[in-house]
């Protein structure tokens, strides 16, 4: 019998595939437990039409994910932070403030979380933070640390 799964089953598939199956497995055990449903035309046409619904979402994430990254590449953003003695600073910059900072100055909510940084920021100067929008989409973020 011939079964598209509707969950992740370990050692049979991942959701959405076709898969072959003995007769009783199928009816005592996956389709019981909701993990599958029989394969017959409606059910085909139900998975197709969940798949396209699917692609069109993920592409619209990757349209909103490439449109913020334009965004972020033609801004940047400033940052003062205290400094003593010969040019030392007090502290660091760290994505908490950076975010904050592109939220003030460049009008939109940015995610600390998507920035790449090594390490806080504790001199003075220009830094280019890569940003991973998107698995596909990385753009990076011009920051400048100026003494206050």
């Amino acid at each position: 019998m011939e079964v598209i799964l509707l969950q992740d089953v370990k050692s049979l598939g991942k959701k959405g595939q076709i898969v072959k199956v003995s007769d009783g497995y199928a009816r005592n055990f996956i389709i019981p437990k909701g993990l599958g449903v029989e394969k017959n035309a409606k059910t085909m046409n139900d998975l197709k039409a969940q798949q396209l619904a699917e692609e069109k979402r993920l592409k619209e994430i990757l349209d909103e994910a490439v449109a913020l990254g334009e965004k972020i590449k033609a801004g940047s953003v400033t940052l003062s932070i205290k400094a003593g003695e010969g040019g030392r600073t007090f502290g660091s910059v760290s994505t908490k403030e950076i975010a904050n900072a592109v939220k003030e100055q460049m009008g939109f909510e940015f995610d600390k979380k998507k920035m790449v940084l090594a390490e806080p920021i504790r001199n003075f100067g220009t830094y280019h933070i890569p940003c991973r929008l998107h698995p596909s989409v990385t753009v990076e973020l011009t920051v400048k640390v100026v003494e206050q």
